[in-house]
């Protein structure tokens, strides 16, 4: 202990910089590293995690779960699991089979007319006309109204009494006493329209950034070359839209698939179940029937098919990206 003092004060009488008391190295400052950079970036996104753990993942799993057990409306239910007896029913019931079907049509329906009427709407406002800025403007109001008035406003036009589509064609000579929301042939093909009209902008507006971003360059090549507008259109147009035009059909295809409000307001899945799509099935059957657990099952069920679209979009996009 002695002999350590000793050393100690001799250095402190020494002046730095001697050989016998060399100036200490100046201290390294710690590397965090990899590990620290993303312990902080989790800690950033913390936040936002918390709530869509608690509103989007916690549910999600509840459905899933909710779909293997008999829960049904009432209180002092008891809730057990069974198993896949809700698939196995859910295999076997025709009426689900045929919303399914519905849906497909509506969903394809939708999204093929909503894709060539917004394709030809974005052409006209992609061209250099008078007023361009009024007709995109026009073209954005269906955006602007929420699927529950535009359904509203719809029955009102498609009333078979005063609706002012069948005085319409009263006055040109056509049969103007059309129920449009209440006959089997005509029910599905007036939503689907309805469906079309309501999702035009956005397909229209995704279109018209794609088109603005087409060179100028290589249609006035292809014109000084010779070809028509036809030729430049299929050429040029369409090729340079492609990956556009990818996105926006898988991503319409599955939010027309999952739609509800719009077919509900208009005719609550009717008559006779001719716009039953599958979403408005779930919810007769958790709502109206009281059978949580089963509805749940068809949730999944949807879940697995949107899951299916989700799947071509992603790989759609990684093409895009690679290419």
């Amino acid at each position: 202990m002695t002999a350590t003092v000793s050393d100690a004060a001799r250095r402190a009488a020494t002046p730095k910089g001697t050989a016998s008391n060399p100036p200490k190295a100046p201290k390294r400052r710690r590397n965090r590293g990899y590990a620290g950079s993303g312990r902080d970036a989790w800690l950033l996104v913390l936040p936002a995690l918390i709530p869509v753990a608690a509103f989007s993942v916690y549910p999600l799993v509840q459905g899933i779960l909710l779909g293997f057990t008999d829960a049904e409306a009432g209180l002092n239910k008891v809730v057990t699991f069974n198993g896949i007896d809700n698939y196995t029913q859910l295999l076997g019931n025709e009426l689900f089979w045929n919303s399914f079907r519905i849906g497909l049509i509506w969903a394809f329906g939708v999204t093929i007319l909503q894709f060539l009427a917004s394709l030809g709407l974005a052409l006209l406002l992609n061209l250099d006309l008078k007023l361009r800025w009024l007709a995109r403007t026009l073209a954005l109001v269906p955006w602007a109204m929420p699927p529950v008035i535009i359904a509203i406003m719809w029955r009102l036009m498609l009333n078979p009494t005063y609706g002012p589509i069948n005085g319409a064609m009263k006055a040109v000579g056509l049969p103007g006493d059309i129920n449009w929301l209440g006959d089997f042939s005509t029910a599905l093909p007036a939503v689907i329209v309805v469906g079309v009209w309501a999702g035009m902008p956005q397909t229209t507006i995704t279109l018209l950034a794609g088109l603005q971003n087409v060179s100028a360059d290589l249609h006035e090549a292809a014109a000084i070359d010779g070809a028509n507008t036809w030729q430049r259109f299929w050429h040029i147009t369409l090729p340079a839209l492609r990956p556009v035009i990818v996105a926006i059909t898988t991503l319409d295809l599955i939010w027309n698939f999952n739609s509800f409000a719009l077919v509900y307001v208009l005719t609550a899945g009717g008559p006779g179940g001719q716009t039953m799509l599958p979403m408005l099935f779930a919810y007769n059957e958790a709502f109206r029937y009281g059978n949580f657990g089963y509805a749940a099952a068809m949730g999944n069920v949807m879940v697995v098919v949107i899951a299916a679209f989700l799947f071509f979009y992603l790989r759609s996009q990684a093409r895009s990206r690679l290419s």
